[in-house]
């Protein structure tokens, strides 16, 4: 393969109203927003990624302009021969700016989207799929869950939809207070079916003492996982603290960045569930290793994704690389910046997805449909 240099990027950004707001414990989406990233080679081969920006949804277009003015033209000109070292380049290059800026987590994601981008073209130069691409030997279709339900009876009739469409597990957003809460759960615990898994999300929600008194109320709910139960950066004593207390595992990992982090939590043994967001930290670059170091130290890797459809098929092909235990998080909730590139190329069976067919991501977005949704495009060029 020719050695060939980065020479063109585009960063596409989308927003959409939707009917029903998204809920968790943080705050609240009105809105949904996505940020495509489309890069080109000096051969003429192309790839996309995404830029995680799901809330605060305001900070999308501040993203596109990081990725743009920042983090690419350290990349335009460069060889794309390997993606990991270009990546690991630019993350030492970034590091002074997080710390001067206060922008780290901007800088991650915006750096996360060109390397995802450039494992696509890379891989599609190949004439492999994106998974196969990284490592991955196994073609068998992916366990997937619903995600992002949210309380009250709306958590109850998504369940429902979403078994309906082919789903067998389904994580549901909690932290809205204890009653709430267990009014949420009970009645969709009531009527899983068998083989069916229940998980929560508390999306940061608690502190160490409300975590600690509430987790064994969620006994009787025989869930898989109790998500993010404190702030990411609270101490590991308090970590250890909820883990006692709690009847399942504990899962976390989206709001951590760098290797370091991630590495800490896998050794510590509190976390069961270890889930990076490729498109928030690291791409696959920095996300390959981390996975494959919790499998290897009898964890379970899970990606965290939630927002349009580029970034979803990223974690798809990641854990299909990957394999293990681990279940691929699928958004329950409607939004057009997935569901209108997907189409059909998601759709479940018992609780499985098969993965895509074709070169890289399997998917050549056709940004045509949404094109009355773009709020801002940038193009660089070497």
């Amino acid at each position: 393969m020719s050695t060939a240099t980065l020479a063109h990027v585009e960063a596409h950004v989308f927003r959409t109203p939707i009917k029903e707001p998204v809920r968790t414990s943080f705050g609240t989406m009105t809105e949904r927003v996505a940020v495509f990233v489309r890069v080109e080679d000096s051969d003429g081969a192309r790839g996309w990624g995404e830029i995680w920006c799901n809330f605060p949804n305001a900070a999308a277009e501040h993203r596109a302009q990081l990725f743009a003015d920042i983090v690419a033209p350290r990349a335009l000109g460069k060889s794309l021969d390997d993606p990991v070292a270009l990546w690991a380049e630019i993350d030492r290059a970034l590091h002074v700016l997080r710390v001067q800026s206060g922008d780290a987590g901007a800088l991650s994601a915006a750096a996360a989207g060109l390397d995802l981008a450039i494992h696509d073209l890379r891989a599609r130069k190949r004439g492999l799929p994106l998974w196969r691409a990284l490592g991955g030997t196994d073609d068998s279709p992916l366990p997937i869950y619903a995600s992002g339900l949210n309380p009250g009876r709306s958590a109850y009739d998504t369940v429902g939809r979403m078994r309906a469409a082919g789903y067998r597990a389904f994580k549901i957003k909690v932290g809205f207070g204890t009653e709430t809460d267990l009014d949420t759960l009970r009645p969709v615990a009531r009527e899983l079916k068998a083989g069916e898994r229940l998980m929560v999300d508390v999306n940061q929600g608690w502190d160490l003492r409300t975590a600690c008194a509430t987790v064994p109320k969620l006994a009787e709910f025989g869930l898989q996982w109790i998500e993010e139960p404190l702030v990411a950066d609270r101490p590991l004593t308090e970590w250890a603290q909820v883990a006692a207390a709690a009847p399942t595992q504990l899962a976390g990992g989206e709001n951590l960045r760098s290797a370091g982090p991630f590495q800490e939590a896998i050794d510590s043994g509190l976390l069961g569930v270890i889930q990076p967001d490729a498109a928030k930290w690291g791409g696959h670059s920095g996300c390959l290793p981390v996975a494959r170091a919790a499998l290897a130290a009898g964890r379970t890797y899970c990606p965290h994704f939630l927002g349009g459809a580029i970034g979803l098929m990223h974690s798809l092909h990641l854990l299909a690389a990957v394999r293990g235990p681990g279940l691929l998080e699928v958004d329950a909730n409607p939004n057009p910046l997935r569901e209108g590139l997907l189409g059909d190329l998601m759709a479940a069976r018992e609780g499985t997805v098969s993965l895509p067919g074709g070169q890289g991501l399997g998917l050549e977005p056709d940004l045509k449909p949404l094109i009355n949704l773009r709020s801002l495009h940038i193009e660089r060029r070497a």
